[in-house]
């Protein structure tokens, strides 16, 4: 499979090229940044040389996909061009940031049966895969919260974040967990009941909206409420703060997070909780890409377009 590499506007995009240059599998054909500082820092980085222009260009060569890594508010355009162009898409969290951009990758994937993943890599993390499993000795779930603070750090994060290019921290951060949710429940968000953001942390860029919360609802009337904000200080990495999830279901209470390695269960008939160790995944977001255009399926391309769908709602209620 040949890839082209197109944007590397946030750090997240390098592990991506580094899987795939890994990969037997896989050819780069070639990456592109048209930022000359973000190429720059990309090639210093990864040690690897990046166009600064050529696109279009490239979208009517022979590649079979294309890894998207722009600044948040480019993504959609790049993705539809990639789609018109027959070519697969592979992209950094968030895929988009507006609904008709998700309307039209839903439209054209569909059209031209063509493959849509992201890098959604909670959904592979071994305490993920080990409540997925438990949670069906709990009954319906019927109240979810979870957590996602993560840290700004000025003097590191891109500048494009505060000029206009993020597209809203819910859509930003939250897809991670919206995402997790539909995967272990098997629900889908049904309403947004309260969502709001807010500049509480970063003084000097007083538009950028940094905190954010929301209230939302499941089809099967389960209740989900989220802090997803740039509130933590540096350490976060080490913080249980750091997604931590909560299901509390019929027959107990569910809850992991991600610095730690297993999963907690609080029965209704239990005296104290167990511990489940996590189970270590098979795969990753890059290999069930890599899988579904061989085989055709659409099941993950379903699955990253209704998450990136719920997310967008859920910011559009607190953009209003």
């Amino acid at each position: 499979m040949k890839i082209l590499f197109y944007g590397f506007g946030h750090g997240h995009i390098y592990s991506l090229y580094q899987k795939a240059a890994a990969d037997p599998e896989i050819e780069i054909a070639a990456c592109i940044e048209e930022d000359d500082e973000m190429a720059t820092g990309a090639e210093e980085a990864l040690g690897i040389k990046i166009l600064r222009g050529g696109y279009d260009e490239w979208l009517a060569t022979d590649i079979d996909a294309v890894a998207i890594g722009k600044a948040f508010t480019l993504r959609g355009e790049a993705a539809i061009k990639a789609l018109r162009a027959g070519k697969h898409v592979i992209a950094d969290k968030p895929l988009c940031t507006k609904l008709s951009e998700i309307d039209e990758i839903e439209k054209l994937s569909s059209q031209n049966g063509l493959q849509v993943a992201c890098m959604l890599d909670l959904r592979y993390q071994p305490q993920a895969l080990r409540a997925t499993e438990l949670m069906r000795e709990l009954g319906e779930v019927r109240n979810i919260t979870f957590t996602g603070q993560h840290f700004l750090c000025l003097q590191y994060r891109q500048k494009w974040y505060f000029n206009g290019f993020q597209g809203g921290t819910i859509n930003d951060i939250a897809i991670h967990g919206v995402d997790l949710v539909r995967i272990l429940t098997g629900h889908e968000f049904e309403k947004t009941n309260f969502a709001r953001t807010w500049n509480a942390y970063a003084g000097e860029y007083p538009d950028f909206n940094d905190c954010a919360v929301f209230a939302a609802q499941l089809d099967n009337g389960c209740q989900v409420m989220a802090d997803i904000s740039y509130s933590a200080p540096a350490m976060v990495g080490c913080m249980d703060t750091y997604w931590n999830f909560k299901f509390w279901c019929e027959k107990g209470m569910l809850t992991f997070c991600f610095n730690k390695p297993g999963v907690t269960v609080y029965k209704m008939d239990g005296q104290e909780p167990e511990y489940f160790d996590g189970i270590e995944s098979g795969t990753d977001y890059l290999c069930d890409f890599k899988k579904s255009i061989a085989d055709g399926g659409d099941s993950i391309t379903k699955s990253v377009i209704a998450s990136a769908r719920s997310v967008l709602l859920i910011q559009h209620e607190a953009d209003k």
